[in-house]
């Protein structure tokens, strides 16, 4: 496959993954017991975290990057990602922490895929 699918694939995981964080962490805030939005949006969460893998393991195989420092940082700050919702679901009082930490992570990873530092 070409590099712009897998980009494609990556950053329309990173889109589902960051609106399926929002929408929980407003439900949170908010302290809705929707359901169907619950639902929803863990749906969204778990796809949107499979397309960024999918597409992030893409791109290393045809970069031909391996396993350099900044690829397994990408690889922890998906797992805390992942994590994350099981907090927001526990402990929907932090919900304004998680909303910045998310922001932060998203961050994080982005100046990780875009400097490559190491």
């Amino acid at each position: 496959m070409p590099v712009y699918i897998y980009k494609i694939i990556h950053l329309v995981g990173v889109m589902l993954t960051f609106l399926s964080f929002g929408g929980l962490i407003v439900r949170s805030i908010l302290g809705s017991d929707d359901k169907k939005l619950k639902r929803f949006a863990f749906i969204s969460n778990g796809i949107g975290l499979f397309l960024v893998l999918l597409g992030g393991f893409g791109l290393l195989a045809r970069y031909e990057y391996g396993w350099q420092p900044w690829v397994i940082g990408k690889l922890v700050i998906w797992v805390i990602l992942g994590g994350m919702l099981a907090v927001i679901n526990r402990k929907p009082e932090l919900g304004k922490t998680i909303w910045w930490l998310v922001i932060l992570l998203g961050a994080t990873a982005a100046y990780l895929a875009v400097v490559k530092p190491i």
